[in-house]
């Protein structure tokens, strides 16, 4: 999770940043280069286009698998050595192989039959892989059943080829922690620039997607675990509503934020992974309040036009931390309004900023309840039992757990009493007054809006084990608090690092938000493939 808006504790210390790049702007300068891996025979191959291969018979469900498993292990446990995926799922290949028999037999599932997918490694699934959240506490656990998440993919006939690091516990450990890293998968790398960070807590499922190891992948988010990643590593990343997908089997830090959602290198391989992971599940009733509202395909949303006549606010308030990303994000407002758009700037959400402590009193109180529920729902076999359980592991193997920082938020949320406590109470209920009614609704009911913009995040800062993460900027906590759908979409470059643009709006607003972000990306066409450059000389 990222907590950049609101631990405020000296981590927000700035990065000097130079030579801005254009949205159209191919050149890399500046940089110094490594040796690139061997060219890729599936190197960004859609959905879509894998599904020919298929269907053609140039790819088999197994070759394509057998590809992406060789793939990692040339590139990410050798080579650059991006470390993005934790476990390789061990019947990977005799799953493609009985999908390809479906497939001769005459059985397509879908889109995505045949297509190899990474999740990480908070996502249950019951069958010979772990489920961890990175932390060794968890180390051998099997849960008793799939989480919905790895159920529909499963059912939509996907290949789960692997899981893939995060910051650990998804983050929700230490205010001073260093993002991708985790005590059982170690520091995964951002691809573009090896010595930078590739955010968290979806940070194996952004570096692994960015670099082909798998088609598609699914990471989780409470607030910008999805999106922050997506930015640092050129992804479109959707955090949709939450209630649209079910959280059950996942392992949870807030049941009033927490939602996994897509991570893919188009827009259109986002809206079909978005659409099979879309339902109703007896296990989450937050999902009830889906029906009616949810896809099973939110392709049909993807308009290259899709802009014009549109009315998109500029939420002013998330820019102003980097002179690049502020001359970045003008340059795609521009574009914006090329495509037909009418663009209202400032429309600032007044109340942003207002509920950092708030929401993160909510985050402490839920994190305990739910987590003690989920370890609960492991049954016997839980190698650990409770929050208080993990807290005492992590201090009697603070040499493998702890040796860069600590678990202060764990602590903080030990301490925290039942959710029918007033604190906790009242906190929600400002959270959510203020994200929504005075916050979102207010400023698109103002406005007359569509949706709204601000620029994801900036260019990714350097790995730091001795200080921790150092955010520079971004937006996700207003849509993140609200509980509201969120699409980051590659938006350029800056020292050869990427930047994402975000839109985001009301409630169960993801056709309107998918057909925005692929209008953009049809315009720009702005994502890259990463250079696996050394560092990034700045200035």
């Amino acid at each position: 999770m990222n907590r950049r808006n609101f631990v405020r504790n000296g981590l927000l210390s700035s990065v000097a940043l130079a030579t801005v790049h254009s949205v159209a702007d191919a050149s890399i300068e500046k940089t110094t280069s490594v040796s690139a891996p061997a060219a890729f025979e599936l190197d960004e191959l859609t959905v879509d286009e894998l599904q020919s291969g298929m269907t053609s018979g140039k790819y088999s469900a197994h070759s394509v698998t057998r590809k992406y498993l060789d793939r990692i292990d040339e590139i990410d446990k050798h080579g650059p050595a991006i470390n993005a995926v934790i476990e390789l799922n061990p019947d990977a290949l005799s799953i493609a192989a009985d999908l390809d028999k479906e497939r001769k037999a005459g059985r397509v599932r879908g889109r995505l039959h045949g297509i190899p997918v990474l999740i990480k490694d908070n996502i249950d699934t019951h069958d010979r892989m772990t489920t961890t959240a990175g932390s060794l506490a968890l180390g051998g656990s099997i849960p008793l059943q799939d989480s919905f998440v790895a159920r529909k993919l499963r059912e939509a006939g996907a290949v789960i080829i692997g899981k893939t690091n995060l910051s650990e516990w998804a983050n929700f450990r230490s205010s001073h922690s260093t993002s991708g890293w985790s005590g059982r998968g170690g520091q995964t790398r951002n691809p573009y620039v090896l010595d930078r960070n590739p955010c968290g807590s979806s940070s194996g499922t952004g570096a692994a997607v960015t670099t082909n190891l798998a088609a598609i992948g699914v990471g989780t988010e409470t607030d910008g675990s999805v999106v922050c990643p997506s930015n640092a590593n050129s992804l479109v990343g959707i955090k949709p509503t939450v209630g649209l997908i079910s959280r059950a089997g996942i392992v949870p830090i807030s049941h009033s934020q927490d939602t996994a959602g897509p991570m893919c290198r188009t827009v259109t391989d986002a809206a079909i992974l978005l659409g099979a992971l879309s339902g109703i599940d007896s296990r989450d009733d937050a999902t009830k309040a889906s029906g009616g509202r949810f896809l099973a395909d939110y392709t049909k949303s993807l308009d290259p036009n899709g802009l014009k006549g549109a009315r998109i606010g500029v939420h002013r308030k998330g820019f102003g931390f980097n002179d690049a990303v502020d001359k970045l994000m003008n340059d795609c407002i521009d574009i914006i309004k090329r495509r037909g758009a009418t663009v209202i700037d400032p429309a600032d959400i007044p109340t942003a900023g207002k509920f950092d402590d708030s929401e993160l009193e909510v985050l402490l109180y839920e994190f305990k309840t739910d987590l003690n529920s989920y370890l609960t729902a492991l049954g016997a076999r839980a190698p650990v039992k409770s929050l208080k359980e993990i807290i005492d592991f992590n201090e009697q193997y603070r040499d493998r757990e702890m040796p860069w920082f600590g678990q202060d938020i764990m602590t903080k949320a030990q301490a925290k009493g039942p959710l029918t406590e007033k604190a906790y109470r009242d906190a929600l209920a400002k959270n959510q007054r203020m994200s929504r009614k005075e916050g979102i609704d207010f400023v698109m009911d103002k406005n007359k809006l569509d949706a709204l913009i601000a620029p994801t995040g900036g260019p990714a800062w350097p790995t730091d084990w001795v200080n921790g993460d150092h955010f520079t900027g971004g937006y996700s906590t207003t849509s993140a608090v609200a509980g509201y759908p969120h699409v980051t979409v590659p938006a350029g470059y800056i020292s050869g690092l990427p930047v994402g643009l975000s839109f985001f709006g009301r409630a169960w607003s993801e056709p309107t938000l998918i057909k925005f972000a692929y209008a953009f990306e049809q315009a720009t066409k702005a994502r890259r493939t990463p250079q696996f450059l050394t560092t990034a000389k700045l200035g």
